[in-house]
């Protein structure tokens, strides 16, 4: 690859993973207490009666934060992608619902759909993509008549081995990132900016966490234990699911 065309994706990656730390920092601040409160307490009460609430609180702040961190991640690989192939001059963003890119190369016109990890979607989602990109084929090959059209599913992270699955071709990690570029190596050569200063991002997250933390504890603590501070499963579960109103319906 280039060596120009390299540094323009290092500094498109260094510039999008400075943005993906600001919202991160964003979510964490606009957060209040009832949005990461689980809702199976139930199940939460038996193996949680001897935690401190700080300990709950940490819990509960990561496993809701892991969700959207995963969405910020995986939009910022998208567009990653998709600056790949614009900046080499392959291809560009697809305008196709379920499509993120398209490329010709090699007289091919590949037709993707990008997701971070392998571990996405469940069966609904997966029948909707195999349909997104079977209605994509359809059209560029109308438009396009005689085109030789390649859909895939690529996933930028992870060792799977190339194949088809549902009538499109699965290509994972480095052979992904050497598909939208022609470099073998670029899935290693980004990974300099997206670490740069990634100490310093997290240092400051870990600070506001810390803040937040403290400030959901002393809520929970006011809300949901008793006078002994001891946690009030009962009202916990009230708050949580208490909506009597069933008998407005009843004869």
């Amino acid at each position: 690859m280039d060596p120009a065309i390299l540094e323009k994706l290092r500094e498109y990656a260094d510039r999008r993973i400075g943005d993906f730390h600001r919202q991160r920092r964003q979510l964490l601040n606009e957060l209040c207490l009832d949005e990461v409160l689980p809702v199976s307490f139930c199940l939460f009460s038996a193996q949680s009666t001897i935690k401190p609430v700080v300990k709950l609180i940490d819990e509960f702040l990561a496993s809701y934060l892991s969700q959207y961190e995963e969405e910020l991640f995986g939009a910022f690989l998208r567009d990653l992608a998709v600056c790949t192939v614009e900046t080499t001059c392959i291809g560009h963003r697809s305008t196709e619902p379920g499509v993120d890119l398209e490329l010709v190369s090699n007289g091919i016109h590949y037709i993707i759909s990008i997701k971070s990890g392998p571990n996405w979607g469940n069966s609904s989602q997966q029948d909707k993509l195999e349909e997104d990109l079977k209605n994509a084929v359809a059209r560029v090959k109308q438009s396009k008549r005689g085109a030789n059209v390649q859909p895939v599913l690529g996933i930028c992270y992870g060792k799977t081995r190339t194949g088809y699955l549902r009538g499109y071709l699965k290509v994972v990690g480095q052979n992904f990132w050497y598909l939208i570029s022609g470099n073998r190596d670029l899935y290693t050569d980004i990974i300099e900016p997206i670490g740069y200063r990634a100490k310093e991002h997290n240092d400051t997250f870990v600070a506001e966490k810390g803040k937040v933390m403290n400030r959901f504890t002393k809520q929970f603590i006011e809300r949901f234990c008793d006078e002994s501070g001891m946690i009030d499963w009962r009202r916990l579960i009230e708050f949580n699911s208490g909506n009597f109103d069933l008998d407005k319906f009843l004869p």
